[in-house]
């Protein structure tokens, strides 16, 4: 059949747009099929953390692709940069998880623990006291009894990111059909049909689902379970502040504009409403670790819903029904796009030298 694309990515976020630029630095023909500004978009409400602490603990493949993918960030950036002329504001000077709970402290140790016992010498880590944290870091708040730090962590502007991506595609010869809402895939003996809206369909020689939460919906036309579920988390965003914020956490950090960020809920949902008590619980912890946050005021705030697998890591899936058709979904985006836009996008495309993925593979959800 005649095609519109040689490969259509059903998806224009962060992991969409890394998949799309892989293939185009590869050579080949690819159509991004964007949504609505309204749709719900984790790529639009994530906290544009870096982060390796915690990730694989217990999944040595996903520590090793975690770890992979935070090395590869520095130059992942440049290239960006160079593409799009944008500054990703990507910085990895470390990170702190901070704990109240000891018992939550202890366990989280023993994860790190096991994380480098899977990565060696590569990963490194520390586990430290309060008494450690007030030598370090004057100002922290008595009611943390204990933080760990990771020298690889950090964070970008995840507004910018995703420019810098849609601009760097574009460069890369990518096409884009923006304000579209998919609504059926079918497979054909020559290729895809995809359904946008009240529009003809569109025809493509192979198809990559990254819709996120609605490859719910779309993955089984294509031979998927597409067992994922939505997870709420939600975020206040302070006014600019003068003074630079002395540590990057997971729940707290300073964009390179000044403002705060401070999030960390996570509550299963299936809409991007906000919740007043989760809101108050995020304030109260950041004054308890940082005390000197408590007379900065609050603009503005926001949910977004996170995409989540069963086990929580990615899935990539090549359908064993339709030839010629992927599932690609996580929620880590940002840390795992250096690997989306490269080795992820060498493995779609059936490079000998890609890495061995069958760890991501969704048929583990039937085996466990």
């Amino acid at each position: 059949m005649s095609t519109d694309a040689g490969t259509a990515i059903i998806g224009g976020g962060i992991v969409g747009l890394c998949v799309a630029l892989g293939l185009a630095a590869r050579g080949q023909d690819v159509l991004v099929l964007d949504g609505r500004d309204r749709d719900m978009r984790a790529s639009q409400g994530n906290f544009g953390l870096v982060w390796l602490q915690g990730k694989g603990a217990g999944c040595a493949p996903y520590a090793r692709w975690s770890l992979q993918a935070a090395r590869a960030w520095a130059g992942f950036a440049e290239r960006l940069s160079s593409l799009s002329g944008i500054d990703l504001a990507l910085c990895q000077d470390g990170g702190y998880e901070f704990f109240t709970d000891r018992q939550e402290f202890q366990q989280f140790c023993q994860d790190l623990h096991r994380q480098a016992d899977t990565l060696g010498n590569e990963f490194s880590f520390e586990c430290l006291s309060h008494s450690d944290l007030a030598h370090r870091l004057p100002g922290i708040g008595q009611q943390v009894i204990g933080a760990t730090f990771c020298p690889l962590d950090g964070h970008v502007n995840p507004l910018r990111l995703h420019v810098a991506l849609r601009k760097a595609c574009l460069a890369s010869g990518v096409r884009f059909t923006g304000n579209v809402s998919v609504s059926a895939v079918r497979a054909k003996t020559d290729g895809f049909e995809i359904f946008c809206d009240n529009r003809q369909a569109l025809r493509s020689n192979r198809i990559v689902l990254c819709a996120g939460l609605g490859a719910a919906q779309l993955g089984p036309q294509l031979g998927f379970r597409a067992q994922i579920r939505a997870q709420r988390g939600e975020l206040l965003i302070t006014e600019r502040v003068a003074d630079r914020l002395p540590f990057l956490s997971s729940t707290i950090r300073q964009v390179d504009e000044g403002g705060l960020q401070i999030g960390g809920t996570k509550a299963d949902a299936d809409v991007d409403t906000e919740s007043t008590d989760q809101m108050a619980g995020l304030a109260r912890h950041a004054v308890q670790v940082w005390p000197n946050l408590a007379d900065i005021r609050v603009l503005r705030s926001w949910a977004a819903l996170r995409v989540m697998t069963p086990d929580g890591y990615p899935i990539y899936q090549r359908s064993a029904d339709h030839p010629g058709a992927f599932l690609v979904t996580c929620h880590s985006g940002v840390t795992l796009a250096p690997l989306h836009a490269t080795r992820l996008a060498d493995w779609i495309d059936g490079d000998p030298s890609a890495p061995d993925l069958e760890a991501f593979d969704e048929r583990r959800f039937a085996l466990s």
